[in-house]
Formats: C-alpha cells, structure tokens, sequence
C-alpha cells in the first residue's frame, strides 16, 4: 500500500514543491487549494493526484479537508496554506486578522486534530507545521521589520502547538514538526506587494529537502537557514528554565 500525504496550500512555494517531491517519491497525493485552475495544472502534470479546491479561512473550507484527514488512511500532512497580511495590529483589517487566524491557527489545528487519531491506530504518521523564523521574533524592539503581531504570533502558536504535540505523541510512531523557513523565492511577499527580489531568498526546493531531512535526524523544530542549531537549543533551555522556574510565591521585584 502507498503512503498517503496530504497538503495545503499546494498550488504555488513551499507546498507546490511540498507535493512535487512526495509525487516524484511514489505518495499518493491529496493536494487543496483556493485556485482550482492552478490545482488541475499540477494534476495534469501528476496522473492519479486528487484535488480539492478549499478556502481554508472559512469553516466550510476547513471542515471538507478535515473530514478528509479524519477518513483517509493518512501518512502524511503538510499543513502550509498561508496568507501574510503584513502590518501593524491596527492598522490590519478585521476581515485580514480573522482570515490569518482561520489559516494559520484554526486549520492547522483542526486538520491536525483530524488526522492525529487515525494515524496514532495506525501507529505511523508525520505531520508538518509551516511557520517561519518570524516566530522567534517577537522580543525584537519597534526598529526591527515592519510589524505584524498576529502573523507572528499565529506562526509562534505552530511552534509551540507542534512541541507540545509531538511530546503528547512519543511513543505513537506519529511524529510533529514545524518548518520555519526564513524568507524564501515564492510569490507569498509579491502578492502582499512587497518587492524582495534583491533579497538573498531560499528556494522552496531547499526548504522541503530541510524538512524531509529534519525528520531523519529527530528534529521537531526545523529551520532550514539556521547553521548553528546550538541557538536554537538555547532558546528552548531558556523556555523550559523559565517555565521551571515559576513558584506560588510573589517575585521580588513585584512586592
């Protein structure tokens, strides 16, 4: 029997490569999209792919791929749909922040919370999370980037949503990461109407190798264009020291 993978956001960057590499490996593909022609193009290409058209910021949209998660024989799910919206929390329409949070929050968890039983009685699975390096940078000052609170913060929920669930799942042969590329040569920050082609950008080819990669080596946190790993370690020793570090007592500096 095939392996089975699903994955969103599949018509353009890291999930068109996402789905290129799992066909040309022998998956069996389920790909969703909001652009149906774009969809029937990469089908086209791929005999035997199934497609879904889904606009996965609506509940409608979300609801057809996670029932698709909850009854197909699922060995994988890349969930990378995504939009940007990049601006300050108030200057971002309301209509942008709930479309952010439906595709960056609510799917993946859902998606995710479908495909995990089935793939747990199965006893294999991989799930991949897609945020991006912008979730480590929230202790940035006001002079760093344009600001865009609820992009990162949405893509910090994957970081901590993946550990804590790929902690829950030792043991399941079901394993969780998150990819967080840093920018990368797609079309994600032109149709927010951001011109980066001087920018030294990765290629969405380098950054599924990364992740196919990641899981050979044990990794839950992947992040393609960090050559020093010992830095990301320390920041997850940093979390855990000051989680562990909590007491019932009042801190000092507060009395």
């Amino acid at each position: 029997m095939n392996q089975l993978a699903l994955v969103t956001g599949a018509t353009s960057g890291i999930g068109r490569a996402f789905a290129g590499r799992l066909a040309a490996a022998g998956y069996d593909l389920i790909v969703t999209g909001r652009r149906e022609d774009r969809l029937a193009e990469f089908a086209a290409a791929h005999p035997g792919v199934r497609t879904v058209t889904a606009d996965l910021s609506t509940d409608d949209g979300a609801g057809v791929v996670a029932e698709l998660c909850a009854t197909e024989p699922l060995t994988m799910l890349v969930n990378n749909a995504g939009v940007a919206h990049y601006m300050p929390l108030a200057e971002l329409p309301a209509d942008k922040a709930r479309e952010l949070v439906h595709v960056k929050v609510a799917a993946p968890t859902m998606l995710t919370r479908a495909a995990v039983a089935g793939m747990r009685e199965r006893g294999e699975g991989r799930i991949v999370n897609v945020a991006g390096m912008i979730a480590f940078s929230g202790p940035a000052d006001a002079s760093v980037m344009p600001r865009r609170a609820v992009y990162a913060g949405s893509l910090a929920y994957l970081v901590a949503l993946s550990q804590t669930l790929n902690a829950e799942l030792e043991g399941s042969g079901v394993r969780v990461q998150v990819l967080c590329p840093g920018v990368v040569a797609t079309e994600f920050h032109e149709r927010q109407g951001l011109d980066l082609s001087a920018v030294p950008r990765m290629s969405a080819a380098d950054v599924v190798t990364a992740s196919l990669r990641g899981f050979a080596l044990g990794e839950v946190v992947t992040a393609p264009g960090v050559e020093d790993t010992s830095l990301l370690d320390a920041v997850f020793r940093a979390d855990l020291a000051a989680f562990g570090g909590q007491r019932p007592e009042l801190a000092s500096r507060y009395r």
